[in-house]
């Protein structure tokens, strides 16, 4: 689905005030930050001034975003759905982020692997809510009970592990980008290392 100029237009001007509101600035405020009248910024937020590409690199600036994210057009996949790694028991549901970091959505199955062998460390914070179950988290010589609504945020340097225990367990995970490069290449590991049955 495309659209065209005008409704492009609308959208800029409706992100650019929602925005400014959700930083708790007023058409003063932000108009001071990026350079411009407030009457300037009120006509360019309510369609009576023409969206001129300097003004918005501007007000890109002034409100801590890019270009890019002021023009970017409504996406059409909205909704996902799950890739299924059978060889790992896992269900995921990869969420768009901010570039550098990777949200997703975990189905688990299998309890923690106990072996120390298993645990992963790399570069990297990981953070991670369990929205369903009961998550466990190997975090070097400690091991934790994540109960549905808990949250956990780690450094990734720490050898760890994640499973769920007693039946199936959801987690929304956070990784930054080194914590995911570092999952990544685990999993690469995981597969080609992988006994066959």
């Amino acid at each position: 689905m495309t659209q065209d100029n005008g409704e492009l237009d609308s959208l800029v001007r409706k992100r650019i005030r929602a925005l400014r509101v959700a930083q708790g600035w007023s058409l003063e405020e932000l108009a001071s930050r990026a350079k411009v009248s407030p009457s300037t910024l009120s006509r360019i937020e309510n369609g009576r001034r023409r969206l001129a590409l300097d003004q918005l690199v501007t007000l890109a600036r002034a409100l801590d975003t890019s270009l890019d994210q002021l023009v970017e057009t409504a996406a059409d996949d909205v909704v996902s759905h799950p890739m299924v790694d059978v060889a790992h028991g896992l269900m995921r549901w990869p969420i768009r982020a901010e570039p550098g970091t990777t949200v997703v959505r975990q189905r688990m199955t299998d309890p923690p692997p106990e072996n120390p062998s298993r645990m992963r460390a790399h570069p990297g914070r990981e953070w991670l809510v369990v929205l369903s179950g009961t998550a466990v988290l190997l975090l070097g010589n400690r091991r934790f009970r994540i109960e549905t609504h808990q949250a956990a945020e780690f450094p990734t340097m720490l050898p760890h592990a994640l499973g769920a225990e007693g039946g199936p367990c959801e987690i929304l995970g956070i990784f930054d980008r080194d914590a995911r490069r570092g999952h990544q290449r685990g999993e690469q590991t995981e597969t080609v290392n992988r006994p066959s049955p």
